[in-house]
């Protein structure tokens, strides 16, 4: 069983920073890729924010592209989602996700519970 479990949300003001962590356990045989979304308060559809994958790439969603930034810790199993110049377009819940391995041939799609990011003065 793989757990993903996020921390470091919570209220901050525009212009101001967060950093959240999503660290993965269980049986964990390799990494695909590593992604945070968010959910908007009334959002119907979780949106892609930024991707890790395996080869070390990085992709952004156009409105975090240059204030937001993903990096791995691959001793750790964690990834980090560094956000800076945060804006009120920003509040939502922000969700880890991870496509992985538990097997040689067995890859499957994990969730975290979430964590509310809040921007406002």
């Amino acid at each position: 069983q793989v757990q993903l479990v996020e921390s470091g949300g919570g209220l901050v003001q525009p212009g101001g920073s967060l950093r959240l962590s999503c660290a993965a356990s269980g049986s964990i045989s390799s990494f695909y890729a590593m992604d945070w979304y968010r959910q908007a308060p009334g959002g119907k559809q979780r949106e892609l924010v930024a991707r890790f994958t395996r080869g070390g790439a990085t992709n952004y969603a156009d409105s975090v592209e240059g204030r937001f930034t993903i990096s791995r810790d691959n001793a750790k199993n964690t990834v980090h989602l560094q956000m800076n110049s945060l804006r009120p377009e920003d509040t939502a819940i922000y969700y880890c996700h991870a496509d992985l391995f538990t097997s040689a041939t067995t890859l499957g799609s994990y969730w975290g519970q979430g964590t509310q990011v809040t921007v406002s003065s």
